[in-house]
């Protein structure tokens, strides 16, 4: 039986698909809270409290106007210019990350067989999460609809490592992350499973900053392999860390949001929560900056 948790994830991300299917008609509160059997006072509670904004601006960052106006505003240079979008300290979320080190290759191919990896459940805005960790970082997180499937997949990436389900300290700064200030969030280590091109993909998603989107071919230019989008997104769609890793700011160079491996209603979701927290956090950089002493 699902939890009320559940429940209401599951009728928000119902939302935002109606939303994301009838954006071009602007519906109304009304609207949306009868596609998902809800009364429209209900229906704005529930959004307000999950979303942190009301259902009429979130569309504004959900719906694919949103992602063609970023788009549009950096077409000289879009992923340099993503720099220039977002805040000095809160929206450069490469900045939380000390490193990425990828693993030996006989870890690699062994399967983790020297590793002992801790992992844990834990709930998010966005749904439940899988994530394992070892001695070094963060090695895995993944969007699950119930543990055991988020075990089954923890070890069918690494077989032969040692699983321990445990909630360790390196876990707990990763999942600080859905709720602190981003300005006061603890460095975070990452021990990834990957080719050296993944890596160096996965390293360039890093420098996508809180609020912004970067298309394939910019992520390929990024990384002076403007030729390989297609190999770019291929490493891109292998990526083993959910959110911290933000493949999702990644979209399609028409503005379609394009794939992604944890649902692209989830995919939407997370795109408009940051852009509402870089949004709120400019706001208050700029009250900081404007208030008297």
């Amino acid at each position: 039986m699902k939890t009320q948790d559940e429940i209401n994830y599951d009728r928000i991300a119902k939302a935002i698909d109606y939303i994301q299917h009838n954006f071009k008609e602007q519906p109304t509160l009304d609207q949306i809270a009868a596609a998902i059997n809800l009364s429209p006072f209900h229906f704005q509670k529930l959004f307000t409290e999950w979303a942190g904004t009301t259902p009429k601006r979130f569309l504004q960052y959900v719906s694919a106007e949103y992602a063609k106006k970023l788009l549009k505003d950096n077409k000289a240079s879009l992923f340099e210019t993503a720099y220039e979008t977002g805040l000095s300290g809160t929206s450069r979320l490469h900045d939380l990350f000390v490193k990425i080190e990828g693993m030996t290759p006989a870890e690699y191919r062994n399967g983790g067989q020297e590793l002992a990896i801790n992992y844990s459940i834990s709930e998010t805005p966005f749904g439940y999460i899988m994530i394992g960790s070892t001695s070094k970082g963060i090695c895995h997180m993944s969007f699950e609809k119930q543990e055991e499937e988020g075990l089954e997949n923890l070890h069918s990436k690494f077989p032969n490592a040692r699983l321990t389900n445990k909630a360790d300290g390196l876990q707990k700064d990763a999942l600080s992350i859905f709720e602190n200030d981003w300005d006061e969030l603890p460095q975070i280590k990452l021990h990834l499973k990957g080719t050296a091109f993944q890596l160096k993909v996965w390293e360039a998603l890093l420098h996508i900053p809180l609020g912004s989107i970067a298309t394939y071919g910019s992520v390929a230019q990024r990384i002076n392999l403007q030729r390989a989008s297609r190999a770019v997104g291929s490493a891109i769609a292998s990526n083993p860390v959910a959110f911290l890793i933000p493949c999702h700011r990644v979209i399609k160079s028409s503005g379609a949001l394009g794939g992604y491996m944890w649902g692209t209603t989830r995919k939407a979701a997370i795109i408009g929560w940051e852009g509402i927290k870089s949004e709120n956090a400019e706001k208050g950089q700029i009250q900081r900056i404007v208030s008297p002493r």
